[in-house]
């Protein structure tokens, strides 16, 4: 595996990320991600063989790489939708050592909001909520500027504001870990921004650990801490987004961003 534009200490060892945490000191940190000598075998397909990856907790990372490299797959092994062949996927809570992770702490966002077209917005983002949890999902749709869209159906609103309403949806559980598979990419290009900025408020405030997977590399290097590349199942580089937040689209951004689709066209 490669290491590019990797920021280190004098002694040698990697440069921590700044996390959510770092940034918004009381937000409450998301888990740990330990995943060891991971494979996934369809058959005789090998689509991720021996990966080892470590997330910390409050991260955001993406991964990109071409179409079948095995991105949404990953995702799906973390939130436990699939399972492994074999390896390990471990999780420890930031908050308490001996803490663990459920599947209530993981939420899935998707490029298709998969909102229920009989149920209200805000019957929607409190689907799955105890009712005594309802006010976080009036919380959230105010969050994602869609208070006023509650009573109204899924097919009264736009593309961004149903990615919106999943959003809302997703984060009413208050997740430890928030997986993100390509849920931009339907999007134009004005509702996508709006919809990364939005992403990035609320995981500062939030304190998840992030995990987004994409195939637009200018939105990895805009939202993420850290960026690995799939290549064949394997971790082929990775590249720490050593930008301040919020990012400025300039010289440095750029060169990172160029940096990235160059090992992205090269697998």
């Amino acid at each position: 595996m490669t290491d590019l534009s990797i920021g280190r200490h004098a002694d040698g060892n990697t440069a921590s990320t700044d996390t959510a945490a770092d940034i918004n000191p009381h937000a409450v940190p998301g888990a740990e991600i330990i995943i060891e000598q991971l494979h996934k075998f369809y058959g005789s397909v090998k689509v991720l063989e021996d990966l080892d990856l470590h997330i910390q907790p409050g991260e955001f990372l993406a991964i990109v790489g071409r179409s079948g490299c095995g991105k949404s797959t990953l995702l799906r092994l973390i939130a436990d939708l699939e399972k492994q062949s074999y390896g390990e996927i471990k999780f420890k809570s930031a908050r308490h050592i001996r803490e663990g992770i459920t599947s209530d702490d993981i939420r899935v966002m998707f490029q298709d909001p998969r909102l229920l077209p009989w149920r209200s917005i805000e019957q929607n983002v409190q689907l799955g909520l105890p009712k005594d949890q309802h006010a976080n999902a009036a919380s959230m749709l105010e969050k994602v500027g869609l208070k006023d869209k509650a009573p109204l159906w899924p097919s009264q609103l736009s593309g961004g504001q149903r990615q919106r309403t999943a959003l809302a949806r997703a984060l009413s559980h208050k997740p430890r870990i928030l997986l993100l598979d390509e849920p931009l990419g339907a999007l134009d290009a004005l509702t996508r921004l709006d919809m990364q900025n939005l992403i990035e408020k609320l995981w500062t405030e939030q304190g998840f650990t992030a995990i987004l997977v994409t195939h637009d590399v200018s939105e990895a290097v805009q939202l993420a801490d850290r960026i690995i590349l799939l290549d064949k199942g394997h971790i082929a580089a990775q590249f720490k987004v050593d930008l301040p937040r919020p990012r400025q689209k300039n010289l440095q951004f750029a060169e990172l961003e160029q940096q990235v689709l160059n090992a992205v066209l090269a697998t």
